[in-house]
Parts: C-alpha cells; sequence; structure tokens
C-alpha cells in the first residue's frame, strides 16, 4: 500500500524526523490559506500523486506570494499529470502539498529497503540525491552505499555515522543525519514498511538535515496492526481493477496490455506473462487465482479481466497441485454461464492450458464443452503462441 508524500510526512515528524512544514490542501483558497499561514517567504506547492517524478513533469512549483500560490493551485489541481511511473495516461492531481521553502546547500538519497538475498533491511545511501537512483545504479554504482542491518540489534549508530561519512555530509550536520536515520529506521520497523525512501535528503545552509521528500510504502499482509495506516488510504489513486481483485481475494496488476492472464501461483504467473511477451503479445495482467477452483471465483477473474474492453484474449494457465484440473475446466464452464449473456459464449477468445492432478478429465470436459470461444491447449508454450495469434486476428 502507498500513501501520499504529506501523509508520510506526518508520520515521520512523529517519529521526530526532521521534515519542512506544511499542510495539504484540497481547494485553491485552502492552498492560499495554508500558504499564509507559512508565512515564509518561499512556499512550494506540490502535486500529491502515487508516483515519482513530479518535478520534471511540472508538479512542483515554487511560489514567493500568496498570489503566486493561488496560481499554482488552479494550474495544478485537476490536471493529469504524466511522468515516468503514471504511463502515458498520468494521474489526475486531486490534492496539494503546501510546505515552506528550504535552503539548500547540498542534495542526497537515502532509503531502507528489504533485501531478500540476505533476508535483512538495507540501507541505501548516495550523493547523488534528487535524481532516479535506478540512473545513479546504472552510471555510477560505485556512488551507492549500503548498510545491512543486523534484525536483533537494529541501525547501530556506527553504521549511521559510516553511512554520512559515505555519503559526505558535511561535519557539523553528521549528528543530526545519523539522528535522522535512526528514525527512519524506527518508521521503518514501527509501521511495518516495505521502504522508506527520502529523495531528496537535505542538508541546509544552517548545517540542518532535512526530509525534503518522503515516499513510504507499506506491507499490505501487516496492515491488519495498523488501522491508522489503512485510514490514510486514496482509492482514487488505484486501479479500480486491482482494487475490486483485491476484495475477491485475488492478486491482480493491471498490465496495460491486451493478452490477459489468468494462472495459480505467483512463479507461474509471471513466467505466463513472459511467455506471452516472447511470442509477440502484451500482457494485460497478471492475476493469480491461488489454489481455489470455485466456478464464482473463476467468473469474478473473468469478469476482472474483460471490464473496460482491455483484454482481446484470455489465457488460462493452470499447474493442478492442490487444485484439480477437472474442477477448473469445470469452473471455466461454469463461469462463462455466468458471465456470458446468452450463458452458451464468451466475448473474448480463451486458450487453456491444463497439467496435473486430473489433467486427462478436465482437458475433456474443454473438448466437449457447448461453450463457444474456449480453446484447449496441449502445453504452455502452444497455448501462449495461439492466444497471441487469436488476439492478433481479432484487431486485424
Amino acid at each position: 500500500m502507498n500513501i501520499h508524500e504529506y501523509q508520510s510526512k506526518e508520520i515521520l515528524r512523529s517519529y521526530g524526523v526532521h521534515v519542512p512544514d506544511g499542510k495539504p490542501a484540497f481547494t485553491v483558497e485552502e492552498a492560499v490559506a495554508n500558504a499564509k499561514a507559512l508565512a515564509t517567504p518561499v512556499i512550494v506547492v506540490k502535486a500529491q500523486i502515487h508516483a515519482g517524478g513530479r518535478g520534471k513533469a511540472g508538479g512542483v512549483k515554487i511560489a514567493k506570494s500568496a498570489d503566486e500560490v493561488r496560481g499554482y493551485a488552479k494550474e495544478l489541481l485537476g490536471k493529469t499529470l504524466v511522468t515516468h511511473q503514471t504511463g502515458p495516461e498520468g494521474k489526475k492531481v486531486g490534492r496539494l502539498l503546501i510546505e515552506a521553502g528550504a535552503s539548500i546547500q547540498k542534495e542526497y538519497y537515502l532509503s531502507f529497503v528489504v533485501d531478500r538475498q540476505t533476508a535483512r533491511i538495507v540501507m541505501m545511501g548516495s550523493e547523488e540525491g534528487g535524481v532516479e537512483i535506478e540512473k545513479v545504479a546504472a552510471k555510477t554504482p560505485e556512488k551507492i552505499y549500503k548498510e545491512y542491518i543486523d534484525p536483533v540489534i537494529g541501525l547501530a549508530p556506527f553504521q549511521a555515522q559510516r553511512m554520512a561519512y559515505a555519503i559526505h555530509i558535511p561535519a557539523p550536520a553528521i549528528r543530526k543525519a545519523t539522528a535522522l536515520m535512526q528514525g527512519l529506521y524506527k518508521v521503518m520497523i514501527g509501521k511495518d514498511c516495505s521502504q522508506v525512501e527520502i529523495n531528496p535528503l537535505v542538508v541546509t545552509a544552517e548545517d540542518d538535515v532535512i526530509a525534503l521528500d518522503a515516499k513510504l510504502n507499506f506491507d499490505d499482509s501487516a496492515l491488519f496492526r495498523h488501522p491508522d495506516i489503512v485510514a490514510l488510504r486514496d482509492e482514487t489513486e488505484e486501479d479500480p481493477k486491482e482494487r475490486e481483485a483485491a476484495e475477491a481475494g485475488l492478486n491482480y496488476v493491471n498490465l496495460g496490455g491486451d493478452v490477459a492472464c489468468m494462472v495459480n501461483g505467483a512463479g507461474l504467473a509471471m513466467a505466463t506473462v513472459d511467455i506471452i511477451k516472447h511470442y509477440g503479445g502484451e500482457p494485460a495482467n497478471f492475476l493469480d487465482v491461488g489454489g481455489d477452483s470455485e466456478p464464482e471465483k473463476i467468473a469474478k477473474a473473468f469478469r476482472i479481466m474483460l471490464e473496460g474492453g482491455q483484454a482481446k484474449g484470455i489465457f488460462v494457465n493452470i499447474f493442478g497441485g492442490i487444485n484439480r484440473c477437472d474442477n477448473i475446466a469445470n469452473g471455466i464452464i461454469e463461469a462463462a454461464k455466468i458471465i456470458s449473456p446468452d450463458g452458451k459464449s464468451l466475448p473474448v477468445p480463451v486458450v487453456v492450458r491444463l497439467e496435473g492432478t486430473k489433467v486427462k478429465e478436465g482437458r475433456a470436459i474443454l473438448k466437449n464443452t457447448p461453450i463457444a470461444n474456449v480453446f484447449p491447449a496441449a502445453t504452455m508454450e502452444g497455448g501462449a503462441e495461439e492466444i497471441v495469434k487469436r488476439v492478433a486476428a481479432a484487431k486485424a
């Protein structure tokens, strides 16, 4: 789960992390009132969307008067902001952060993420702040420093100091920087974050160390422990299909293409996405139905994949371990009856590859089905190739 920058900063502030003064605004008048309340010579007007790259896309404005704040607020509220993370469709701006400016001396990058190889949280830092860390990693990887944190001990003071010196924090600001790092680690642990990213972290002309931007992501599996975090969810920033799928117990991620996938198991789902790309198709989604083959659940998955007309074909790729292939086949047929207008056909071609428990029975059910537009496939490769060809033919 993601939250907005201003919400992230409120959490950081509650842990003693130094962030700029600022308040959210949902209207132009609220933005102006917040700016007047700050009473600072420089005011930053920042669009609040769940995506990075806002500055380059024109979503961050520097104002020096209430009138300028009014103008920028009018410009940004309701605007569709397109960044490298939103895709070409962009995201509509519904709220702003009105924030005090800072006398920036130097920008840095700092983050805490879970490293799955070492099963530890790693703190990453770089003196190349204010830019995408992926570009730094690609061009100058030697400028990224890492500190792996023992889960029993936590972030040790010497590690924070070592990071501060490594990224060349000025000597007068070292102590403040290490204290900020300790605070960020406490947020990471205390709120069950999957990521805490500060980009940029800045040192000011007064040798203050400030988290000028903040991005917090949370482990969905731990949200039951944090109702205060759940209350911060902004559903307008989430894909409606992904939200609907989550409510139905399905793991769904919209990938933007037109070949939909329904698979059981995350590994097989990722392999299915890859093989569709291999045969020249564009995957519409990642969808893992897990070990449940109830017709109602499969029907729900079909409905979500077909919503909005995005999917021009569906590839069902199931390995029957916990699931039985005959149950899957019956589920597909029952799902077709539920979602199709006449109960006899599906609106797009559906290629089904089954393997595993009761596979012969499952294939026989599909072969003999009266439902039109359902095509059995003997192999994963053959099924992927067939659905890509059928979707291409439908678009021609």
